[in-house]
């Protein structure tokens, strides 16, 4: 069996994310509305007399929306169509805002000025505009006083102030406690 290499599927992935546009030949409807590029509509028409007046032209003919009835094209330069496109979507994802989930680790008998300075990492991390998962981490005969680690837990999440809301509620996994906390929108 032949091995592929990484770059084999990082191409079919980048592939299948960006929208597929057909063009000229490549539309298989008969009939389409046609807009041209001054952005007049030109009406329905056949495909064909619609793909000469784009080829009279010297441009393509691009279905922009595949799914109205009938389909909708634009008489326009398809190599400059793209660029376009890749251009907004690179806007679009610089504009996401990307929330992380930044971790604080809080022991079962932690001490008063420990809990504090844990407490003004998270006030940070949550000023920041990330949210915080607390977790607890219950070691041996700890395992034995989970209500006392959701107490301690559900104490120091109310102490990081009024604008705090559980976002994920208690969840354990063997002895790991965890809960993720974030500012209210």
């Amino acid at each position: 069996m032949q091995r592929r290499s990484p770059s084999f599927y990082r191409k079919r992935i980048a592939r299948q994310a960006a929208p597929l546009y057909r063009a000229n030949e490549r539309i298989r409807v008969p009939v389409v509305m046609v807009i041209d590029e001054n952005k007049k509509s030109l009406g329905e028409m056949d495909t064909k007399k619609a793909l000469a007046l784009a080829r009279e032209r010297e441009l393509d003919l691009v279905e922009v929306q595949p799914k109205a009835v009938p389909p909708i094209c634009k008489i326009l330069d398809f190599g400059q169509f793209q660029y376009e496109q890749e251009k907004t979507r690179s806007k679009q994802k610089a504009r996401q805002k990307k929330v992380e989930v930044k971790a604080v680790r809080i022991s079962f008998r932690i001490g008063e000025h420990d809990l504090a300075i844990k407490r003004s990492q998270a006030e940070k991390f949550i000023t920041q505009g990330n949210k915080v998962k607390i977790d607890v981490v219950l070691k041996g005969r700890e395992k034995g006083y989970v209500e006392e680690a959701k107490k301690n837990m559900d104490a120091f999440a109310k102490s990081l102030g009024e604008g705090i809301i559980v976002e994920q509620p208690f969840s354990k996994q063997g002895g790991r406690l965890s809960m993720i906390v974030g500012k209210k929108a």
